[in-house]
């Protein structure tokens, strides 16, 4: 199969929350494969900036815009800024998330709706601004970064959980009304990766890294590069015609039960 594919070269992609973890390691992924990187962050301009550097310094070609996603007017304005001074956007990756770890009855709905807010109605406001011109070009990839947690429940997470499991189901309204304008919407599901963020809870004998290791088939933590392949596959020529889809990349967590504790 011809490697043309999987060339992302002339393409422009955005990748929300892309100044670290994950969305970092895709949005390598998707650079290397040619495209144009748009790093997106919140939180500082100082971070904004080290992320864009790094990524030149290799050899991608990024550009850095500071905006909220959850704010529609800020949305609107970086959007219009992209398109006119670094071009048209072929692919959007709503990957900037949080997650507030409490228990149902002791959450504050303010915190509940602080989650859903990042997690699900972002993505929303975003990818419905990007696609308006997607829809005028016929042609787009929108990649909605979901979760093990649209498919389980956990403890602590119920805020996270519900908006990724939304996320799942708005991934395939968005595909269902711009299939016909050539725009291919669908989502990945990344298991539980070795970043900063879960680097506590995989050291010192933290009863949740056994866990981990014990319940994923693969018998180990995903590194943030084991992204890359899918990213790059669902924004490519490879995925024209894949829509509505979720591709969970989990070591193999959703494919069993779990290991019994004496395996034969």
């Amino acid at each position: 199969m011809s490697t043309e594919l999987f060339n992302l070269k002339g393409k422009i992609a955005l990748i929300t929350g892309s100044t670290h973890g994950l969305g970092m390691a895709m949005a390598m992924g998707i650079g290397n494969a040619g495209a144009k990187i748009i790093v997106n962050g919140n939180s500082s301009k100082e971070k904004l900036e080290r992320a864009v550097k790094y990524y030149i310094s290799k050899g991608l070609d990024a550009y850095g815009y500071l905006f909220d996603v959850s704010d529609e007017k800020s949305v609107i304005k970086n959007i219009d800024d992209i398109e006119k001074n670094v071009g048209p956007i072929d692919i959007l990756v709503n990957n900037a998330g949080i997650i507030k770890r409490t228990l149902i009855k002791d959450m504050l709905v303010k915190d509940f709706e602080e989650v859903i807010k990042i997690d699900l109605v972002a993505p929303f406001i975003v990818s419905k601004h990007v696609v308006k011109k997607m829809i005028l070009r016929k042609s787009g990839k929108i990649i909605n970064i979901c979760s093990l947690l649209s498919e389980f429940g956990r403890n602590s997470v119920s805020a996270y959980s519900s908006a990724k499991g939304g996320l799942k189901i708005l991934t395939k309204n968005m595909a269902t009304e711009w299939a016909k304008y050539n725009i291919q919407v669908n989502g990945i599901g990344p298991g539980y990766f070795a970043t900063d963020q879960t680097k506590p809870i995989r050291e010192n004998g933290h009863p949740f890294n056994d866990f981990i290791i014990n319940r994923t088939p693969s018998a180990k933590w995903g590194n943030p590069e084991d992204l890359q392949g899918a990213a790059i596959f669902l924004s490519s020529k490879a995925s024209d015609f894949v829509n509505g889809h979720i591709l969970y990349v989990d070591g193999g967590i959703l494919a069993t039960i779990g290991k019994p504790q004496n395996e034969i």
